[in-house]
């Protein structure tokens, strides 16, 4: 028999970083509701066929601005008072944060700055300047951070990707939305960058679906929980993976603790791998996601080998913000169809 790691459960949670619970999941669901989608929890035979086990996916890929991001987004800007929304907001994003950001802003009339790394797809950075936003560009997702720094001196309020109890409780109403859509779940998959979703829909499906194993998955070179857990905290992560929307440069304490808590345990796949799956869902799920979802189909792989027969497994499909370009290219670089 395969042991499966438990998660540590919320007695090891430090005083400094008290986790989320559901009561502040259900309190953003109610703030949310009208500037969001409930996105479609569906069964896929496709799936389920390919993966030999049910499968049900959450599609995130069809919310407002192409990701959950959008949920945390609101949320935040939704708290400003009147003096931070006549000064603006600033966020760094890999992609689906800042287009999450910009849009939502610019729905709310609230001026918004974005800051991405040149590495950022280029759809990203366009749909954020068609918003209204003030997009700039760093060499790097570190550089990024550290000129949002400078910016919040400036008065600017962060609207943090990840790094924030307010946003990381609006990313669990899609893990609420799926706990009351769903059938029957034994395991359910998450992609993890700077680990805000995950954090926030293992919160909730906890409190809703007792007994479900949560599982993150992240892309070699862009490993910042996986270092974190193997670390006993954050540490800073060399970024290589192709997939932008996952790179953060480190998670924070804050996700941290609720990913050492309530994940089981946090799965690495390749870059080709993510592209592999993403190519799969489009074929097999008649869905066009982007390979931050995509890894979560060779991550799937890998728990139906631990877990055994029985499995139903729930997939959060984050996002489709990629571009056709954006996945012949990918294909061709490795050598995939």
């Amino acid at each position: 028999m395969i042991r499966i790691p438990v998660a540590r459960g919320p007695e090891h949670v430090t005083e400094a970083n008290v986790l989320i619970t559901v009561a502040d999941v259900e309190a953003a669901a109610e703030r949310i509701t009208g500037h969001v989608i409930r996105t479609p929890t569906v069964p896929s035979p496709g799936l389920s066929a390919l993966l030999g086990a049910h499968v049900t996916a959450k599609l995130e890929l069809l919310q407002r601005t192409g990701s959950f991001k959008a949920r945390g987004a609101t949320a935040k800007l939704l708290t400003l008072s009147e003096a931070e929304r006549a000064a603006g907001v600033v966020a760094v994003s890999g992609g689906n944060h800042g287009i999450g950001v910009a849009v939502m802003a610019g729905a709310l009339d609230i001026k918004a700055t974005v800051v991405m790394p040149r590495s950022a797809p280029g759809r990203a950075v366009d749909i954020a300047k068609a918003a209204g936003a003030n997009v700039i560009l760093a060499d790097t997702m570190d550089g990024a951070f550290s000129l949002v720094d400078e910016l919040r001196t400036k008065g600017l309020t962060l609207v943090h990707p990840f790094d924030d109890p307010v946003v990381i409780a609006a990313q669990g109403t899609v893990g609420l939305e799926f706990a009351e859509d769903a059938g029957e779940l034994t395991d359910v998959l998450v992609s993890i960058g700077g680990g805000g979703l995950i954090s926030g829909v293992a919160t909730a499906l906890h409190a809703r679906r007792p007994g479900v194993r949560i599982w993150g998955v992240e892309t070699e070179g862009a490993q910042a929980m996986s270092a974190a857990l193997a670390s006993g905290g954050p540490v800073p992560v060399e970024l290589s993976s192709i997939v932008s929307t996952l790179s953060a440069p480190s998670a924070s304490q804050l996700t941290y603790e609720h990913v050492s808590a309530l994940v089981t345990d946090v799965l690495t796949v390749t870059d080709a791998e993510a592209v592999q799956g993403t190519l799969d869902l489009a074929d097999h799920a008649k869905v066009w996601a982007e390979p931050a979802a995509g890894c979560l189909l060779p991550a799937a792989r890998r728990v139906l080998e631990r877990v055994g027969e029985g499995a139903r497994l729930g997939l959060v499909v984050c996002g489709g913000n990629a571009t056709t370009a954006d996945m012949t290219a990918w294909a061709e670089r490795f050598g995939l169809r």
